[in-house]
């Protein structure tokens, strides 16, 4: 068990007590029908999902994704959590590591930690430059 799974029964151990087990477990059924609902209708239209997780560590973000993915088809549902950039990647147009991962048709890309963690994450991380920065916020809105 990690630190990840603690941080994820304590939440849920708060939410059973804020709804009562019954009412939370029914809430979750519920929800999760539809989840298996959508995930049938992009399959079946060919829709292309992306789903956006971005929030400070101990947020919630990784126990909401869990939540999600844990009843429905890892073929339609994928999880992308990109790493540090390489010093290839750095040196490319931003957007170039996530397009890579985006949804063909019938699937849902869910990114844990968004696209654009350049403009904040990665400039204080002195991952990218200033000049790097203002170029990623230029390009953002035409992209």
């Amino acid at each position: 068990m990690n630190k990840h799974d603690n941080t994820l029964r304590e939440e849920e151990h708060v939410e059973h007590k804020k709804l009562g087990k019954d009412r939370y477990n029914k809430q979750m059924k519920k929800l999760q029908i539809e989840l298996s609902h959508l995930q049938a209708w992009v399959k079946k239209s060919g829709a292309r999902v992306i789903i956006l997780f971005e929030g400070r560590d101990a947020a919630g973000k990784g126990g909401m994704i869990k939540r999600i993915t844990e009843r429905v088809s890892p073929r339609v549902f994928r999880v992308i959590a990109l790493p540090t950039p390489s010093d290839r990647e750095k040196s490319q147009i931003f957007m170039q590591r996530y397009i890579q991962h985006f949804p063909a048709a019938g699937e849902i890309v869910i990114f844990d930690r968004s696209w654009y963690n350049r403009a904040g994450v990665e400039r204080v991380m002195g991952f990218c430059s200033e000049k790097t920065t203002r170029r990623f916020l230029e390009l953002t809105p035409l992209f």
